[in-house]
């Protein structure tokens, strides 16, 4: 059985205005830097022992690359776990499981607590994937520990280890520039994406994710900050060019993405914006939820 699956990746992106703006908290991972060439290599497909625990394995693998049509009560738009954390898991400076399991449980300031492995995982359900998180013990979660579990075979525990996340792009002097950025999403982006960011389907299913829309991730998804945006671009897109770009074409085209509109923040406090900026938005990296562009409020949210 193949363990290669498909063209279901994530973003690269593009656009108006020049934007200067401060990074007094990213609430970025504190991942190694990327000028450490990753040493750890995950197990491969031949090493998966034909029992009870590799036919596990695979199960959580299917879930991981084909979340959204194997879990659909769980997820809420057009992503798969995969989308961004490519390679099935496996790929340096793209937040890969191998990279992330040995570190929990952990604290995340986002919702201020140690967090365990699981709860971590039905975060991006809630967030990334616009959904309803799965039970800790469904088996579901199960597969999927268990496949993040396996990718970390022999990989040391609490150790930040090189390859981890998205490696930080230092913030241009000038900030970002929305036009600019538009520029870049329409010459490396859209030919994946599409035009409006509406990603490309085919028989009915995402072949490559949204970007903005109904169908994307969500305000409070951890991508919709523009510096998180901009480290993953820089280090895995487009697709086949990673490293690519430079830091300010990455920032540029993540800022013109998210100034898009998209799900509204699960956490929306009293059907209130300007609540929900202030306690979850606020000190939460470089965003533009509940600022005005161009005049218009952004994180209005889109329909479902």
């Amino acid at each position: 059985m193949k363990l290669l699956i498909p063209a279901t990746l994530l973003l690269a992106a593009a656009t108006s205005q020049a934007s200067p703006v401060t990074m007094e908290d990213q609430t970025q991972l504190n991942v190694p830097d990327a000028q450490r060439a990753p040493q750890f290599v995950p197990p491969a497909e031949g090493e998966l022992p034909d029992n009870a625990f590799g036919k596990m394995v695979r199960d959580g693998h299917a879930l991981f690359v084909d979340t959204r049509r194997l879990m659909p009560d769980a997820v809420g738009n057009g992503m798969n776990c995969s989308n961004c954390h490519l390679d099935q898991g496996r790929m340096p400076h793209s937040a890969p499981l191998w990279g992330a399991y040995p570190m929990y449980p952990a604290y995340r300031k986002k919702n201020n607590k140690v967090n365990t492995y699981a709860e971590r995982i039905q975060g991006c359900f809630q967030f990334s994937m616009n959904g309803r998180p799965p039970a800790a013990d469904s088996p579901q979660m199960t597969a999927l520990a268990v496949y993040s579990y396996w990718l970390s075979t022999q990989a040391p525990t609490g150790v930040e280890l090189a390859g981890r996340g998205y490696p930080e792009v230092p913030q241009p002097t000038g900030g970002y520039d929305f036009a600019r950025g538009q520029q870049v999403y329409q010459a490396q982006c859209a030919i994946c994406h599409g035009d409006q960011g509406e990603g490309q389907k085919v028989a009915g299913e995402y072949v490559m994710p949204p970007l903005w829309g109904k169908d994307s991730y969500n305000w409070g998804a951890g991508m919709h900050r523009i510096n998180t945006a901009a480290s993953f671009i820089k280090y895995n897109m487009p697709l086949g060019k990673p490293g690519s770009l430079t830091d300010q074409q990455a920032w540029d085209v993540a800022a013109w993405i998210n100034r898009h509109e998209r799900p509204q923040d699960p956490r929306l406090v009293q059907g209130s914006i300007e609540k929900t900026r202030v306690k979850f938005h606020a000190n939460d990296g470089v965003n533009l939820y509940g600022q005005k562009v161009d005049g218009v409020l952004v994180g209005q949210g889109t329909g479902g």
